[in-house]
């Protein structure tokens, strides 16, 4: 298992395109994904999950990735969220 602490810097944050493109970012990968913002945690691969949270760019979650491709996957969704291409 892996858990990576990262600031969420695309605009508005990930809010519906931005959660609907990270839903499907995750959604390449096997493993079991996560995002946990405070003390709530909701499956990565899960469009409502993550617009629960109501992460706001500037805000910091941790990424949760257990699986066969849990490096690859916590990488890219680590990019994702900090905006790098």
């Amino acid at each position: 298992m892996i858990e990576r602490t990262a600031e969420v810097k695309i605009k508005p944050g990930l809010q519906a395109r931005q959660a609907a493109l990270f839903v499907q970012e995750a959604n390449r990968y096997t493993s079991d994904l996560y995002v946990k913002r405070d003390e709530r945690q909701v499956n990565a691969k899960s469009i409502m999950g993550v617009m629960s949270l109501a992460i706001a760019q500037g805000s910091t979650v941790t990424l949760i990735a257990d699986g066969s491709d849990e490096e690859q996957a916590a990488e890219a969704l680590s990019a994702f969220v900090q905006g790098v291409s």
